[in-house]
């Protein structure tokens, strides 16, 4: 569909070409393709056209007057990728977590995208494609992601919807593997905009933010004639957006846990009631082991609509010797049990399981090959990802031999429930024994370790090394940190890995507002409430210690000590200081001050290796990304 859309190069409108970067001429070579935009007055030779290769408006070439001059600074703003981004900006309704205010009109949140996909045209269009539907509370990205890469190693075209995304919102949307390009992100983006902007009423506001996102995946999938749509429910299932999904091809169900009790009950049944709710009729289920709670109502819903709902068991490794999982972490086996059913499945309901196993005997536990391939190839940031960083060994002045070098090792996970907490304890606590990048785990940012200069090797064997287990923490404060703590220390601790210091920061990115990998980061801190980054602090050094030793207040960056000495990292927990500031925990007044104070502590300790837990929040792992990135 985009193939006759080609960049411009050389802008054949007078007076613009220092902002025609984001236009694209139609190959009709006539017109010029811009969002829904009316530009001129009654005295320039401006006309409003549709091309008939093009579905948004066109504007033909005009004599351009001084009105269109005086606004070439908006309009070049309009057309940019972080237009967009305001854009989808405006697009949430809720300032945070906490709130629940509702979205307006008079339709239903499942009703409303039904009018929503009949105004975009693709009521009809979305039962054609052959979807994948996964609900859960944990897994359900890494069951996605591994159906993904299987599906497309099997000779498919693959579009994959998952959230939340980590640093760029086209994450969330991949074709081939690959996350949409910016230009037909801005293509789809702007046509699907105009379209529903146009029907806006009292009775149908524009969607909210994940709501919209769904439905330019859905348009996205379409226009790109992806074979297979592997689609991520956002939350609950029943009423998640993506549920207007009628004849999926397979659904699938991950691990179910006590998350998102505020919408979805408080009990573990009343959770897994949601998460069938995209169970349909003659449509086969698959789930993996689960408490009997959960699988009970699971099995009843299931029953009803008279499906067989299957247990896919967790991938067995010691039958397939060699096979090393591209997602690290004990809890992946279960993921790729999953995906390996789903898959598998998916091809015998659409007639290509023969295709795929060839002359191979289709006995019960055969794995193809091209399964294997996706299975070690699949890739997901931010979940149990390990990035080595230290850029100082480009710039250090300390002559110290590459083998005695001090390391700056980020270990990420945005694990946010106490299921999740746990998975991610084993996953840190096994992973930092090993002291090297486990397999493929950093695959999507290789560039990034080659490019601050380190080049992964062996943990060192010099006596002389002092290693250290940093946790660097936020969540959001609708997460208990009570639950949490315990949860992530208890782990830890029975396998032997104990923390030398916690680091408590305040999130970079904000719940109201979609950014993008270039948007500048502010280092304005000032006026940052530190508030609960304090409470957090409090509450871990409680449960660490047992002792209660500060009063629960409210503080400023101005009134926090900008940043601990550096030898701050080098003792070790001895005591607690009944102070503001602890010997094992600190709160950081901001993210960017934090990274840059760890490279320096090791830059100032060439023999220091930090070994920095990043979890409690996606939101914060991918602001760690961003800046790594930088």
């Amino acid at each position: 569909m985009l193939s006759h859309i080609k960049p411009l190069l050389k802008c054949e409108v007078v007076g613009i070409s220092h902002f025609c970067r984001r236009k694209r001429l139609c190959s009709c070579k006539s017109t010029w393709h811009l969002p829904h935009w009316s530009v001129g007055s009654s005295d320039t030779k401006v006309l409003r056209i549709s091309c008939s290769k093009m579905a948004s408006p066109v504007i033909e070439k005009a004599e351009v007057d001084d009105n269109f001059k005086n606004n070439e600074q908006d309009f070049s703003l309009s057309l940019s990728y972080e237009a967009a981004m305001e854009a989808l900006s405006s697009l949430i309704t809720r300032q945070n977590r906490k709130d629940r205010s509702s979205v307006g009109g008079k339709y239903g949140k499942l009703e409303r995208m039904s009018i929503y996909l009949k105004i975009m045209g693709l009521e009809e269009q979305i039962n054609e494609l052959k979807i994948i539907h996964v609900a859960g509370t944990k897994g359900k990205g890494s069951t996605c992601t591994f159906s993904e890469a299987i599906l497309r190693e099997s000779g498919f075209r693959t579009g994959l919807f998952t959230s939340p995304h980590l640093i760029d919102v086209r994450e969330r949307i991949r074709v081939d593997g690959l996350d949409i390009s910016e230009d037909k992100f801005l293509f789809h983006f702007w046509n699907c905009w105009n379209l529903l902007k146009d029907k806006v009423s009292d009775d149908l506001p524009m969607p909210p933010l994940f709501q919209f996102l769904a439905i330019l995946a859905f348009k996205i999938f379409i226009s790109e004639q992806v074979d297979v749509a592997i689609i991520e429910v956002g939350l609950g299932g029943k009423r998640d957006s993506t549920n207007v999904i009628k004849s999926p091809v397979v659904c699938g169900v991950t691990s179910l846990g006590m998350d998102h009790m505020d919408v979805l009950g408080d009990t573990l049944g009343e959770i897994a009631s949601h998460k069938a709710g995209i169970f349909k009729p003659e449509v086969p289920a698959f789930t993996v082991p689960q408490l009997s709670e959960a699988m009970d109502v699971l099995q009843e819903r299931a029953a009803e609509l008279k499906i067989s709902l299957k247990i896919a068991e967790p991938l067995d490794l010691k039958r397939w010797m060699g096979l090393k999982l591209s997602l690290s972490g004990e809890h992946q086996f279960v993921n790729a049990g999953l995906a390996v059913s789903l898959c598998k499945c998916w091809l015998q309901k659409t007639g290509n399981w023969d295709n795929v196993i060839g002359t191979k005997e289709d006995n019960e536990g055969y794995i193809p090959e091209a399964f294997l391939r996706g299975l070690s190839m699949a890739r997901l940031s931010g979940r149990a990802q390990i990035v080595h960083d230290t850029p100082l060994v480009l710039h250090s002045s300390i002559n110290v031999p590459g083998d005695t070098m001090g390391k700056l090792v980020y270990y990420l996970d945005g694990a946010h429930s106490p299921e999740s907490m746990e998975a991610c304890a084993k996953w840190f606590s096994i992973a930092t024994k090993e002291g090297k990048i486990l397999p493929t785990s950093a695959q999507p940012f290789e560039d990034l370790s080659y490019k601050n200069g380190f080049f992964p090797h062996e943990r060192q064997s010099n006596a002389d090394v002092i290693s250290k287990q940093i946790l660097l923490f936020n969540c959001m404060e609708v997460r208990d940190p009570h639950i949490l703590f315990p949860q992530l220390v208890s782990t830890c601790s029975s396998l032997g890995t104990h923390f030398s210091k916690a680091l408590f920061v305040p999130s970079m990115s904000t719940y109201n507002r979609v950014t993008s990998g270039a948007t500048i980061i502010p280092s304005d801190i000032s006026a940052k409430d530190l508030t609960w980054q304090f409470k957090l602090q409090h509450t871990w050094e409680k449960i660490v210690h047992g002792k209660d030793f500060m009063s629960e207040k409210s503080y400023k960056a101005e009134n926090l000590e900008l940043l601990p000495p550096f030898n701050f990292l080098y003792e070790d927990i001895t005591y607690c200081n009944p102070s503001r500031r602890f010997s094992c925990s600190a709160v950081m007044p901001s993210l960017p001050l934090t990274i840059k104070w760890l490279r320096d502590c090791v830059k100032e300790n060439p023999s220091l290796h930090l070994q920095v837990l990043v979890t409690g929040s996606l939101h914060l792992v991918g602001d760690v990304l961003k800046l790594l990135r930088r």
